[in-house]
């Protein structure tokens, strides 16, 4: 077997680590981990009361709206731009009056083989009640439109928008580019704060709630 994380934390990268050692040293199951680290520093937040399920399948609500404002988003990013859809949220409400929650996407593969294992077990039981997988079990009852943004290709993410309650928007960075900062990079491919405030706005005019 092969886990697949991308943590946007320290704590997400303590919960990784030590479900590994317990899966494979403990339970001595064979099969290794497979976890993205970057290099850039930022504040590392306590963790979320809850959270530990969610890291380990993939997706968990890192912050939810702070108050309730008349318009909805659903920001769901990995790894280091996670810190982007956090931004993202803060530019959404004071500007534009949505209230965003931010998830952590910490493992795309995790999903997608939840998602097609339930399925799969769904096509092989016809008549019986369809099963969850943990995306829809996660975003469900979620309001507004999804944007999904991370600094891998958008493909990584799509391979489960149709599991989504409804088509995200995906932001990726697709193709090739060269920038002297951080900053700029994410810019070139769209996948910074800004741009995923924009397609959230895009996706709300596109439910035909915010004006062109």
């Amino acid at each position: 077997t092969l886990a697949a994380y991308d943590p946007a934390f320290a704590f997400e990268l303590a919960l990784i680590i030590r479900d590994g050692i317990r899966r494979m040293y403990e339970e001595q199951e064979d099969g290794f981990y497979y976890i993205t680290v970057g290099n850039e520093n930022y504040v590392q937040p306590p963790m979320p009361a809850g959270c530990e399920e969610g890291v380990l399948k993939g997706l968990y609500r890192f912050k939810a709206a702070a108050k309730p404002l008349p318009l909805r988003a659903q920001l769901i990013a990995s790894g280091a731009i996670v810190n982007e859809a956090l931004k993202a949220q803060a530019i959404l409400a004071e500007k534009f009056g949505v209230a965003a929650d931010v998830w952590s996407a910490t493992s795309w593969k995790a999903l997608y083989e939840d998602v097609e294992s339930v399925d799969r077990a769904d096509r092989m039981a016809p008549g019986k009640a369809a099963r969850k997988s943990w995306l829809d079990a996660c975003l469900a009852g979620a309001e507004g439109p999804f944007v999904v943004a991370t600094d891998y290709i958008k493909a990584w993410a799509g391979a489960v928008a149709g599991a989504f309650p409804r088509r995200p928007i995906l932001l990726g960075c697709d193709g090739f580019g060269r920038s002297e900062t951080r900053e700029s990079l994410r810019d070139f491919f769209e996948v910074d704060a800004k741009n995923i405030a924009y397609g959230a706005l895009c996706g709300l005019n596109r439910e035909g709630k915010f004006d062109a």
